[in-house]
């Protein structure tokens, strides 16, 4: 009987906090971001956008918003959510795990097999520092920097920079990232489109193929991390935990645990992470103009890092002869978000010339914007860190 007392008078004090909830200034916004949390799961699971994130997003969107979640151990001090977020987001732990699990799916081989694509990541990363420029009309440069990081395509290292930065808009950063990752085959093939002509996205270009020895996969993450800590010395744990779990992957004798990496590792990582951002999508926080403006704002990011590409790859061809011209379109796959970029580039090239295979030539440019956006990230941290 005090067990069925206890029960009865923890629902009655729910249905009176309920009760006593202002309708303007709590109820509908608590509705508003269910509403949001709903829609994350539904793009998650209808539509197949990034589920194993955006779907623990939605879910941790709703969860936080419940009328005692500051109160009954969602994320009040020592509740759940804000545990979790202590051990793994405001100390970077969980992007720098899942770094190792992306650096483990990556074959860097059609970039070893023709290094000088190499050149279209670096200029697919303009989009991060034109809206830097932009962001800091309106936000603190230490924000603005946060917010351009979205322009890397890559979601860890949005969270990564985001929370060394110390940025009080993290949820509205991380929705963006992801979002707009999940949209690439929406977002960049209008911006391919305008930016080029018929004629320039029907160029073939010749794959060659050439062999990669286990020797130079395996020097190559090694290699990488090396230059990367000394070039951009912010950059070596991001670019060194990518290169790690590389590593594992190519050197021949951890198979189980490149497996592990691949696919546990990462996608466990991702579940807690996606639930733990939540946390900062309260309805106080979240429902802000600066949210809006940073979702447009990391639009702005992803198609100047798309026009970056693009136009890069048309400069080069100007002083290139016939038959040595690269087609445009393999620069909009220099962003981050990978494999989705490669293959809308392989996917337009077939739409104008069913003979037209780029997935080699984008891939391989893909994978060098994974890199780039690395050391992009902390070129941000080298300029605008705490220290």
């Amino acid at each position: 009987m005090a067990i069925l007392s206890e029960l009865g008078s923890k629902i009655l004090s729910i249905f009176e906090a309920i009760a006593g909830m202002d309708i303007q200034t709590e109820v509908i916004p608590m509705l508003i971001m269910w509403a949001i949390g709903g829609t994350l799961i539904y793009l998650a699971i209808a539509k197949d956008m990034e589920p194993t994130l955006l779907l623990p997003m939605g879910f941790g969107t709703i969860l936080v918003n419940l009328p005692l979640a500051l109160t009954e151990g969602v994320i009040s001090e020592h509740g759940a959510i804000e545990v979790l977020y202590n051990a793994g987001v405001a100390n970077e732990l969980f992007p720098l795990l899942l770094f190792i699990g992306i650096g483990a799916m990556i074959d860097f081989g059609p970039l070893l097999s023709n290094p000088k694509l190499m050149i279209f990541g670096a200029a697919a990363q303009f989009g991060i520092f034109f809206t830097l420029s932009i962001a800091s009309l309106f936000f603190p440069i230490n924000e603005a920097a946060s917010i351009a990081i979205i322009g890397a395509a890559d979601g860890p290292t949005s969270i990564f920079v985001a929370s060394e930065l110390g940025s009080n808009y993290i949820g509205a950063i991380i929705v963006a990232a992801y979002s707009y990752m999940a949209l690439v085959p929406i977002v960049q093939p209008p911006v391919i489109k305008l930016l080029t002509t018929k004629k320039e996205r029907k160029i073939r270009m010749k794959y060659e193929g050439k062999a990669v020895s286990k020797r130079t996969r395996i020097l190559f993450p090694i290699v990488v991390s090396i230059i990367a800590g000394v070039v951009s010395p912010q950059s070596a744990v991001l670019i060194g935990f990518l290169m790690f779990g590389n590593l594992v992957r190519e050197c021949g004798v951890l198979d189980s645990l490149s497996e592990t990496a691949q696919k546990v590792l990462a996608n466990l990582i991702t579940i807690l992470l996606g639930i733990t951002v939540a946390r900062n999508m309260n309805a106080e926080d979240f429902l802000t103009w600066e949210t809006a403006l940073i979702l447009g704002l990391g639009l702005v990011a992803f198609i100047f890092d798309t026009a970056g590409g693009v136009l890069f790859a048309k400069f080069l061809n100007i002083f290139l002869p016939e038959g040595k011209k690269f087609n445009p379109m393999i620069g909009a796959a220099g962003i981050s978000a990978f494999p989705m970029s490669s293959r809308v580039v392989h996917k337009l090239g077939l739409e104008e010339d069913n003979q037209n295979f780029l997935l080699m030539h984008a891939t391989g440019v893909n994978v060098s914007g994974q890199v780039a956006s690395v050391i992009a990230g902390g070129m941000i941290l080298s300029f605008f860190g705490q220290g």
